[in-house]
């Protein structure tokens, strides 16, 4: 009893360390075959031939739609998204990770799915399951960077929308100092900002699944107070929630996977003075 009770120790020790080593993420008990530095150093070399968006729009007000954890293999609440985010004249849609299971297979099933960029944009972001399975090199190769922004300005003013890689559970010293430069040198000439990315910091379903370090945790929340962020938007947990700190709202999404009994999404309408959201929920 006691030899494995000293294995199990020795165990759940070894996983905590490589849970806080860049070398080692950890998703679930999978060990990432990328590090987060790793991700961002080949995103970096994605965006230096795909320049950060920039959409114009006619009006003050506007619609995104937001979603996260499809899972895709099955694909009709997806389409769902999709097709209402078209039909609403939705800006962009955002889709914060866990879009598939991280084989190839579910990878080419949901870039099939998505539409053509003429009738709706996407903005992709991945989670630890699209990294199962080798799943990143799937990621990079068929939706390119994680880490990236895009803005969107109206004929007063200009938003900033921020796309982060949390999928195995850190930032990562380099995507990290990235960050912090956006807000120090970009922030202030915007309106609103929005951070999406997969891993919610305000965890509401404890697992041993990609939980952030709590350092970078205290820095990411100090950065937002600080600068000034209107709201973070994230998957991860499957069950919508929200919270705030500061002048920041943390919204988590529900699942938008086939066969979730609460799959949802979540609709942004941002105006000059707001940026309000809606929970939906399919039936």
């Amino acid at each position: 009893m006691a030899i494995r009770l000293k294995k199990s120790v020795f165990i759940i020790i070894l996983l905590l360390a490589f849970s806080s080593c860049e070398k080692f993420e950890m998703r679930g008990f999978f060990l990432s075959y990328e590090s987060a530095n790793i991700r961002f150093e080949q995103s970096m070399e994605w965006n230096k031939d795909h320049p950060f968006m920039e959409i114009d729009i006619e009006a003050e007000e506007y619609t995104i739609f937001a979603m996260s954890d499809s899972h895709s293999g099955g694909t009709v609440n997806l389409n769902f998204f999709l097709d209402e985010a078209v039909a609403e004249g939705a800006v962009a849609a955002l889709m914060a990770g866990d879009l598939t299971t991280g084989h190839a297979e579910d990878y080419r099933v949901f870039k099939d799915h998505l539409p053509d960029p003429d009738s709706l944009l996407c903005f992709p972001v991945v989670g630890n399951h699209d990294l199962y399975f080798d799943g990143w090199k799937q990621f990079y190769s068929l939706l390119g960077s994680s880490t990236y922004l895009f803005t969107v300005s109206t004929p007063q003013a200009a938003d900033l929308f921020i796309c982060l890689d949390t999928g195995g559970g850190t930032l990562g010293s380099d995507q990290l100092a990235w960050l912090k430069d956006v807000l120090q040198t970009r922030r202030s000439s915007y309106r609103h900002c929005i951070i999406f990315t997969h891993n919610n910091l305000f965890r509401i379903r404890h697992t041993a699944s990609t939980n952030p370090p709590v350092e970078e945790l205290r820095v990411l929340t100090d950065l937002c107070v600080r600068h000034n962020i209107n709201m973070v938007l994230s998957g991860h947990d499957h069950k919508k929630n929200e919270a705030a700190l500061g002048n920041t709202v943390h919204i988590t999404m529900d699942a938008l996977q086939d066969g979730y009994k609460d799959a949802g999404y979540l609709v942004l309408d941002i105006g000059p003075d707001r940026v309000a959201h809606e929970f939906v929920q399919l039936q």
